[in-house]
């Protein structure tokens, strides 16, 4: 089996390749596995934006928001909110995530679906789409996120 969190050389990585080393980092353990990741995934100051699910967009409306999105930008940032979610979703939570096998790449643009399943198997959970935005080197520049169900 490929350890797919080991850095492909710069804009050698096919979209699956990127989309596999990608989906993976969520899932990871290790912190400085998930560093060196973030460092070969994304350019130093790349951003992961994510467009929360209805529930927060609804309360942050309630209040006088009528947009919402959540960002966060640098390989740090990236780190922390990898961190939080490998924990509270995979570590604590019991889930995994894993590719749904539809990336499609035009130009800089990547597009995939991943879904969060059960660890020891089970229906999905979640499943979301991605939006990633390449530099000229094949790094991720800007992270989009949906939350689609």
């Amino acid at each position: 089996m490929t350890n797919t969190l080991t850095p492909a050389p710069h804009g050698s990585s096919t979209t699956t390749e990127l989309v596999d080393r990608y989906v993976d980092l969520w899932n990871e353990p290790d912190p400085d596995l998930r560093r060196r990741a973030i460092a070969a995934l994304w350019t130093s100051d790349g951003a992961h934006v994510l467009v929360p699910p209805q529930e927060l967009r609804d309360a942050a409306r309630a209040i006088g928001f009528p947009t919402m999105t959540l960002e966060v930008r640098g390989h740090d940032e990236l780190a922390f909110r990898v961190a939080t979610a490998q924990h509270d979703f995979v570590a604590a939570g019991g889930f995994r995530f894993r590719s749904r096998g539809d990336a499609e790449r035009l130009g800089a643009v990547v597009k995939f679906h991943w879904e969060m399943v059960p660890a020891g198997g089970g229906d999905v959970v979640a499943v979301g789409l991605e939006v990633l935005l390449l530099d000229e080197d094949g790094l991720i520049r800007a992270d989009h996120q949906f939350i689609e169900a």
